[in-house]
């Protein structure tokens, strides 16, 4: 049978096959309009380069450093023309198609885009002087949940049961290394979709070269590949990793009493947000929902949230006042936590510090 996410991938296949075909006759722009070398990074054909669409309204580029980096693939044909004016006439197609179809979005949603020839396009406007700055990151629309904090790289193709070129990886490589140089992302902070929405994307082949991926990255940048791990909480745990839980629920809008007990409530919590952040809907607090509840905090935060992070810092030994607001105390106890995990010991609570904290 057919499954929802199936017959997406299978329309927009279709769409974008007959986008390609009708752009693949369009003339191809300038060779040398809208390039920009990134340093130390592959060759990035900007928007002007191969004739994008203006969007539709500004795009909002926000003073913040990308946090993370999500890998997607485009569900489209595995096709063998591998030259720049099909990459070219793929960025328009899937432009065309994010725009237009209903409740289409501004622009391109996400960042950039690696064609099976190993061409890098950017995807949504002013991406590519985002990533320049290191200081600054476009809000996209590639997965829901993400789009303020990760950059989003499409690889055309499908690689459900056919791995990608290795050219296109190579590049993807490339590309990653450049990401985290210019954010400062840790190679663990790299990310299948599927680690945060309910689909399959970037297929089961490309989703298991990612340990790979965050390896290879390492070797360049250097840093521990190895992504987080999460525990799964379900209906009838009762421990302080569930009040921790019902402390992240609570700091995403929840009712709910952080008790220690997952009870009714708490799992009708968690499916709430799981449908918000369209996840799988089961009620289990397993790696999308923590991917997407486990926000960085830091010296300077408030809220529920570093509630959580004090109140299993006072479980593990490194005793604190659960009083919500992250001060210099605070700080400190994280960096000697991280020290004790071995952990870099920078006092931000961001992902890998979170999954030891819960675990």
């Amino acid at each position: 049978m057919t499954t929802p996410t199936a017959r997406m991938l299978l329309r927009r296949r279709s769409l974008l096959a007959g986008a390609l075909s009708l752009g693949a006759a369009m003339t191809t722009l300038g060779t040398g309009a809208g390039r920009a070398w990134a340093t130390d990074g592959p060759l990035v054909s900007g928007c002007e380069a191969w004739g994008a669409r203006a969007p539709k309204s500004p795009v909002k580029v926000l003073a913040a450093r990308a946090q993370k980096i999500i890998v997607h693939h485009t569900a489209t044909d595995n096709v063998t023309d591998y030259g720049q004016a099909h990459a070219f006439a793929l960025a328009r197609a899937m432009q065309t198609y994010q725009m237009d179809q209903e409740n289409g979005w501004i622009d391109t949603g996400q960042h950039f885009t690696i064609s099976r020839g190993a061409f890098v396009t950017e995807g949504r406007h002013e991406s590519l002087a985002a990533l320049d700055s290191g200081t600054r990151i476009v809000e996209a629309a590639h997965c829901t949940g993400q789009n303020t904090v990760a950059i989003g790289i499409e690889n055309e193709g499908t690689y459900i049961s056919e791995e990608p070129r290795p050219e296109q990886y190579a590049v993807l490589v490339d590309l990653c290394v450049r990401i985290c140089r210019q954010y400062g992302i840790r190679p663990y902070q790299i990310y299948g979709h599927r680690d945060f929405n309910n689909t399959e994307c970037p297929g089961d082949r490309l989703y298991a070269r990612l340990p790979q991926l965050r390896a290879d990255v390492a070797a360049r940048i250097g840093g521990d590949p190895a992504a987080p791990v999460w525990p799964v909480l379900a209906t009838g745990e009762t421990s302080e990793r569930v009040r921790a839980l019902q402390y992240l629920l609570v700091q995403r809008g929840a009712t709910i009493t952080p008790d220690g007990a997952f009870g009714p409530a708490t799992e009708g919590a968690v499916r709430a947000f799981q449908k918000q952040i369209e996840a799988g809907i089961d009620g289990v607090a397993g790696k999308q929902t923590w991917n997407q509840l486990c926000a960085p905090v830091a010296q300077g935060a408030a809220g529920a949230a570093v509630t959580a992070v004090q109140s299993r810092l006072t479980d593990l030994g490194f005793v604190t006042t659960a009083d919500g607001v992250f001060g210099p105390g605070t700080a400190a106890l994280v960096t000697a936590f991280q020290g004790s995990r071995g952990l870099p010991g920078d006092g931000v609570v961001d992902a890998r510090t979170w999954s030891r904290l819960i675990a």
